[in-house]
């Protein structure tokens, strides 16, 4: 048993972490400024719950065998600065999930987008086919009790993030991993706060390739341009495996493979989600596995929470909701939806809620990535723009940006939630799109319209 000390443990993954070291016995304890649900009842459960909210250097001995430092610490932080007094061993998340891994093989499913569920479909593969594996993924995923699993198994799959690694380290958090197999989905500008210049943001995935090892295999998707051509340009020795989406066809509303043994329903759908699929198969074949032991499997997966979940289902009219924010997942998402279902009405609301989408110099990278749908909807959270002191945009300013004079504005949660609840779904889907909540907005009441 070993002793480890969380510097900001409410954080989603941080916490998933502490979790997971708790249930292999090791003692934690951890320390955060603020700490919202799910976080507090699951640390709260597990006994390892702060006792009070805030930063003390007390907690910090010598008798701890190692500090896990989270992405919201600042870098002054008065345990962090004890640590380093006393010489305590400090760990960022990604450093600390490499050394539990360093002897097994590592899969690093990186991109700018698809990469959450491109992890949870080999996870669900794997499971499903009995394999031992431990994981890091950015969901939660059905089956999974926590985001992280650590054990004695053989191989870790790895959600690869190409956001900061701490504030003592300004690397992406992949570059940690060390990877044996990397898969990169896609390239797209995300993070314009922290990476405002393009050019560097897709450098930070050419390192990546190049660090594939002579033994390894760089996955790639090559219906993307940026991807195909940089890896095109990468000098590796390992394997170069691209992939483009897995043929297939809508048959009344669902999605068939075509396998060499006919057509295989499942549950996804969507151009971007036959990229991810085949972009996971790839890498469970490397790792051993038959194409039909995949195709078995992949049947049951019904996907990651909010990546394009079906929250309510009736039949003529489904409620999806789905974590795309940044410009290119908005829009493969509007198209897959409108896709699937050609004859329904399609209601697309996308709450612009991270610095980029509420950046008026970003804005641009908008253009066109909601005509998939037959109403447009934005709702932007004025507390959210003050919070990252920017101006709160008008409704005619984002008529520009996204390329549509018809496209509505809320700022109110509440009248957005008025309007949602009395307009009539029949043949109709509605389609909610945000990394946040809408300002805590009352989904149940909406849910209900589509039961």
């Amino acid at each position: 048993m070993k002793s480890y000390h969380f510097i900001a443990i409410g954080g989603a993954i941080m916490h998933n972490l502490a979790l997971a070291l708790v249930k292999k016995g090791h003692q934690v304890t951890g320390s955060d400024d603020e700490i919202y649900e799910p976080s507090r009842s699951r640390l709260e459960k597990a006994g390892i719950l702060p006792p009070a909210f805030g930063w003390f250097p007390e907690k910090i001995h010598p008798g701890l065998d190692g500090i896990i430092l989270g992405m919201h610490a600042r870098i002054d932080n008065p345990e962090l600065q004890k640590a380093k007094d006393l010489g305590i061993p400090i760990y960022s998340f990604p450093e600390f999930i490499f050394k539990q891994s360093e002897n097994k093989k590592r899969v690093v499913i990186a991109g700018s987008h698809g990469k959450t569920t491109i992890t949870s479909m080999i996870l669900h593969v794997l499971k499903d086919q009995q394999l031992k594996f431990d994981y890091l993924v950015g969901a939660q995923i059905e089956g999974f009790d926590l985001m992280v699993g650590l054990s004695d198994a053989p191989i870790i799959i790895i959600e690869g993030d190409e956001y900061l690694t701490s504030p003592l380290d300004r690397r992406p958090k992949f570059i940690h991993y060390h990877h044996d197999i990397a898969l990169i989905s896609g390239i797209a500008w995300d993070h314009f706060n922290v990476f405002p210049d393009f050019e560097v943001y897709k450098n930070l995935f050419k390192d990546l390739m190049e660090m594939t090892p002579p033994s390894g295999a760089l996955i790639y998707c090559e219906e993307d341009t940026l991807v195909r051509e940089m890896a095109g340009q990468t000098v590796i020795k390992g394997k170069k495996i691209p992939y483009r989406a897995f043929p297939a066809q809508i048959q009344n509303g669902v999605t068939a493979l075509e396998t060499d043994k006919g057509w295989t329903p499942i549950y996804l759908f969507g151009d971007h989600n036959l990229q991810n699929l085949s972009g996971a198969l790839n890498v469970c074949l490397e790792l051993g596995l038959t194409k039909s032991q995949f195709f078995e499997s992949i049947q049951s997966f019904k996907g990651a929470a909010k990546r394009l979940e079906r929250l309510e289902s009736k039949p003529e009219a489904s409620l999806f909701r789905d974590f795309a924010h940044a410009p290119s997942k908005l829009k493969a998402t509007t198209e897959a939806v409108k896709k699937q279902f050609p004859n329904r009405k399609l209601i697309a609301v996308q709450e612009l809620h991270t610095y980029s989408s509420l950046n008026k110099d970003f804005l641009p990278n908008y253009a066109n990535t909601m005509n998939a749908a037959d109403e447009a909807i934005i709702y932007m959270n004025p507390h959210a723009a003050s919070l990252k002191k920017l101006e709160l945009m008008d409704e005619e300013t984002l008529q520009k940006g996204f390329n549509r004079t018809d496209l509505k504005l809320f700022t109110d949660s509440k009248l957005l939630h008025h309007y949602l609840l009395n307009k009539d779904y029949s043949n109709t889907n509605l389609l909610l799109m945000s990394s946040g909540n809408y300002d805590n907005m009352d989904l149940q009441t909406i849910r209900e319209k589509f039961n």
